[in-house]
């Protein structure tokens, strides 16, 4: 048997509870892999909350997490490229929470043996959507950049790989955060009353695009400051893209995933670790998360 977390019923952390599973066996085109860490991120809240139940109801008991980092101990049909004791992460839609998880082959990448197991389990979704999105937004060489919520999992990639394709970054963040963002390589700027004020004395120039990771003022500053709806991207207000007709952005590359590694093993990406937590206290890990405060990424530990 193996150890899995799951929710039977919306409510507050203490809904996360520990089950025992059959470890599940790796079909044709998949791999199994033996988690040794998962990550934890805003949307597993949310879920857990019930904040997507009119669109997305959960089918109780509902398993939960999306991103790990293990080692390969099961190999399906059809699978080239992977062999038995490999070091991988990836993304697995809902189950990673648990001691086992399923993973098609194709969208689980080869981690360095130099890569922390909290880092390689903290990277894939926040990479993978800061990535996608600073795509979608064609940030590029020349560009300035403002970031929402910056200091957070996806603001702190998107900080940095902004960076590592030429752009200028503007970081809100709360006062405690700035020297963390100026370390790497963002302007910051505190949030609160005043915010577009605050931007404009700052930039010398046009905002040429946003991320939007907070919501609210967020969306309504990035408005003021940025001539180009197109270039205006929102990771949690879907109302407000269509309302704004701003963009909804985000989504996951494998491909994406690779460069990230690859970067990550050359020096020039980090992801600081705010907390683990063992798996049975997933509950903690959502109620550190849910503070709003993280800096980077919690992460899960596996016995």
């Amino acid at each position: 048997m193996a150890m899995a977390i799951v929710f039977a019923e919306y409510g507050d952390p203490q809904v996360l509870q520990p089950i025992d599973i059959d470890p599940p066996t790796a079909a044709a085109g998949q791999v199994r892999i033996r988690v040794r860490a998962a990550g934890v991120n805003p949307v597993d809240v949310k879920l857990r909350r019930g904040d997507f139940a009119a669109v997305m109801p959960a089918d109780f008991p509902s398993r939960i997490g999306n991103e790990y980092a293990g080692i390969i101990d099961q190999i399906g049909d059809d699978v080239t490229g992977f062999a038995t004791g490999d070091q991988v992460l990836g993304s697995a839609t809902g189950q990673c929470y648990a001691e086992y998880v399923v993973a098609d082959a194709a969208d689980v990448v080869h981690k360095p043996a130099m890569m922390p197991w909290t880092v390689a389990a903290g990277l894939p979704a926040v990479g993978q959507t800061a990535h996608t999105a600073l795509r979608q937004l064609a940030v590029g060489a020349g560009d300035t950049v403002l970031i929402h919520a910056a200091a957070g999992g996806v603001g702190t990639v998107a900080v940095q790989l902004a960076r590592l394709w030429g752009a200028s970054v503007i970081g809100t963040t709360s006062e405690r955060n700035h020297d963390y963002l100026r370390s790497l390589g963002a302007t910051p700027v505190v949030y609160g009353d005043g915010l577009v004020e605050r931007i404009r004395a700052t930039v010398p120039g046009t905002v040429d695009a946003a991320l939007d990771g907070a919501g609210g003022e967020a969306i309504t500053a990035s408005l003021a400051l940025v001539p180009d709806r197109h270039r205006i991207g929102t990771l949690v207000d879907a109302e407000a893209a269509k309302r704004y007709g701003i963009q909804r952005v985000g989504g996951r590359s494998t491909t994406a995933l690779r460069e990230l590694v690859a970067q990550y093993e050359h020096g020039r990406l980090q992801l600081p670790i705010h907390a683990t937590f063992p798996l049975i206290e997933a509950h903690l890990a959502h109620r550190e998360v849910q503070t709003g405060h993280v800096r980077g990424k919690v992460v899960l530990t596996m016995p």
